[in-house]
């Protein structure tokens, strides 16, 4: 009897294991149904393929990989166990049938239907994911998917800074995973040309360049990159811009854009890149943030380039085209518009190298695309941009301060899921766990991090177990130091100056009273108002006594902006304070020194997840922390954009990863402060 009840045990234990493949799928399919049994990956498996196969993605590769990687063999003969692929006019159940796929897997045989390769290929990438941790094993099920929109994308601004050509092809095969299917490559800017020409090759000259000199990709890589993503169902949008952005240019010939010579000059250098991106179906020409001097500029430039057998797609604001003026629009900043009968893209609020790392993530998951549950005629989707317009370390610093994966994951699942709550000017970026499936989709991003993405810098960690209580804003007169009834003692409410302050309890490890883009994206407080200063506090339970490291934020330092650092022995240039258990702890100290702006110089530690947490001990049992929150100005001399609230988790020593077994409760042992 015992031994039964212990096999009963292992059993169990299996089959949960593998069905938390289902459970940690990303993006969540449209349509999953729990079957009993699992198809063992770890034996001879008969593959048969449709004889189309043959074309790129090229799936035969890919499951044969895919297989192997699993322990297991593919033959040709019969076999017990069989994977199938089967390309049909119509996946029955699926709402659009572009890139739709169904997957059905019973004990012996897997069968894939798909409308086209592209939708196999998304099919063997949830098998990725359904096999991760399994140990070659994958749950009997059906799913039924299909992405609500066709585009679903991100952009790397390596004009101004230039990435490793191999880190690059890495996001491909990542993203990928989570049928990602664009890379918008934005190649050109006023710090540098960074595609070889061998027609112009002053271009490629270092006196050409203000940053990153004579970095630039060769026309061999560019091609290849083509073909490489190509083969993960990812299309590449080169992107030349022109007339503005393009000081690169005018230093290599003396002239620029818009000047006769320019105009022709730029014609024939289009001439090679349109030949280098052969494959490509699409070319993104700017046209935006320059005065067009020259009417006839864009119109024969459009026209130049749709002679070269490419579609155009151009940013509004920009140029203002007619109705047949370009193919597609791509939207940025608030006052991005589609134009009537063209598709557009949305990126008007995905500009990730200004978002910090908890809040904006609640806010780019919850908003759906723009104002769209899924695509229509107007609207095909979304690409997330990585604008960076001040210089960064490395790509690492790149990659971990725009908390890149993290935020192409909830894009990519919000992308093809469809969905999502209001648009993030109507929802901003506060965490309601009770009203959002945002605690669903961080177990799983967090599951991801831990596995596949686990070699990838990640700095992001569980927060929605966080909870606080902010108090309303008293006025301080712009005297940041200035002293309010909350540091005497706690309370729901206060008196002050004959008026009534109420507190409210908030969630997350990131904390937005007013958003960088206040009013477009609010935050917490609906009209804050500047010479104000607010307070959070909560109460930490620890199990035991224990060293752990804080991250501790108060202004989260754009990517874009060349803001200076704090004083030494300052959190920010708000007076912000931090106390935990009475102990008030000390800002780091600042490695950037320097008191002019400046783009050329680099963040540093300015962002929590670009230093060491801070060492904190914890005692065991109750743990208090009381945050103290002024602010002056929205705009000062040293940070044009201010972010007014704070951030703040308790990670591990090395940053890796949460404190498990935590409480938060802002409810608990107020009269104890």
């Amino acid at each position: 009897m015992k031994k039964l009840i212990i096999l009963l045990f292992i059993a169990l234990c299996t089959v949960q294991g593998v069905y938390a493949g289902i459970d940690h799928l990303l993006p969540q399919p449209q349509k999953i149904v729990k079957r009993k049994g699992v198809f063992n990956l770890n034996r001879t498996i008969q593959l048969i393929l449709p004889p189309t196969t043959s074309g790129d993605p090229s799936i035969k590769s890919e499951l044969g990989g895919f297989i192997g990687m699993n322990g297991g063999n593919v033959t040709e003969k019969p076999s017990k166990a069989v994977i199938r692929i089967k390309l049909t006019d119509k996946v029955d159940g699926c709402e659009f049938q572009e890139e739709a796929y169904s997957l059905n897997i019973e004990p012996s045989q897997l069968t894939i239907q798909a409308t086209t390769l592209q939708g196999a290929y998304w099919a063997v990438q949830t098998l990725h994911q359904l096999a991760e941790g399994n140990k070659g094993k994958l749950p009997a099920c059906t799913i039924t998917d299909w992405p609500a929109f066709p585009i679903r994308g991100y952009m790397h601004d390596i004009g101004r800074s230039y990435m490793n050509y191999d880190e690059i092809k890495k996001h491909i095969v990542n993203l990928s995973r989570y049928k990602v299917n664009v890379f918008h490559w934005h190649l050109t800017e006023n710090q540098g040309w960074r595609l070889e020409s061998k027609r112009f090759p002053q271009l490629n000259a270092p006196s050409s360049y203000t940053r990153h000199p004579g970095k630039y990709y060769t026309i061999e890589q560019a091609k290849e990159l083509v073909t490489f993503a190509k083969q993960h169902n990812i299309i590449v949008i080169p992107e030349i811009d022109m007339p503005g952005h393009s000081e690169a240019f005018t230093r290599a010939f003396g002239y620029s854009m818009q000047t006769p010579q320019g105009l022709e000059t730029l014609k024939e250098l289009m001439n090679e890149i349109c030949d280098v991106f052969k494959d490509s179906e699409w070319m993104h020409i700017g046209t935006d943030e320059v005065k067009i001097t020259m009417p006839n500029f864009v119109p024969d430039m459009v026209s130049h380039i749709r002679s070269k057998g490419k579609k155009v797609i151009s940013w509004n604001p920009g140029y203002k085209y007619t109705s047949d003026g370009t193919d597609m629009i791509m939207m940025w900043s608030n006052h991005g518009r589609p134009l009537p009968g063209k598709p557009a893209i949305d990126l008007r609020f995905h500009y990730i190298n200004h978002f910090d790392t908890f809040s904006d993530l609640v806010g780019i998951y919850n908003s759906n695309i723009a104002r769209q549950p899924k695509r229509n005629e107007q609207y095909a989707g979304v690409i997330v941009g990585m604008w960076n317009d001040r210089i960064m370390e490395n790509d690492n610093a790149l990659l971990t301060q725009n908390n890149f994966y993290p935020a192409l994951l909830a894009v990519a699942e919000r992308a093809w899921k469809g969905g999502g709550d209001k648009y993030i000017q109507e929802n901003g970026v506060q965490l309601n766990p009770s009203q959002s499936d945002f605690p669903d989709f961080e177990r799983r991003l967090l599951f991801h991090k831990n596995n596949y993405l686990k070699n990838e810098p990640i700095a992001y960690v569980k927060q929605v177990d966080a909870s606080w209580k902010v108090t309303d804003a008293f006025p301080n007169s712009g005297n940041l130091t200035a002293s309010f009834p909350p540091e005497n003692q706690l309370s729901d409410t206060y008196s002050y100056e004959g008026k009534s302050y109420n507190t409210r309890t908030v969630y997350g490890s990131g904390i937005c009273l007013r958003h960088v883009w206040d009013p477009i994206v609010s935050g917490l407080f609906k009209n804050p108002q500047p010479n104000s200063t607010a307070y959070a506090y909560t109460y930490i339970y620890s199990p035991k006594a224990q060293k752990v490291g804080a991250w501790i934020e108060f202004q989260n330092y754009s990517r874009s902006e060349p803001d200076l650092a704090p004083r030494q022995g300052k959190w920010d240039n708000k007076e912000s304070r931090i106390w935990i258990n009475d102990a008030e702890i000390a800002p780091p100290v600042w490695e950037n020194t320097h008191t002019v702006r400046n783009q050329e110089i680099s963040l540093k530690n300015e962002n929590m997840v670009a230093r060491a947490p801070i060492p904190v001990a914890l005692k065991k049992g109750w743990n208090t922390v009381f945050v103290k929150l002024p602010v002056g100005a929205f705009t000062t001399p040293e940070v044009r954009l201010i972010r007014w609230g704070f951030a703040f988790a308790l990670v591990t020593p090395d940053g890796k990863d949460a404190i498990e077994g935590l409480i938060y409760s802002p409810e608990m042992r107020k009269s104890e402060h």
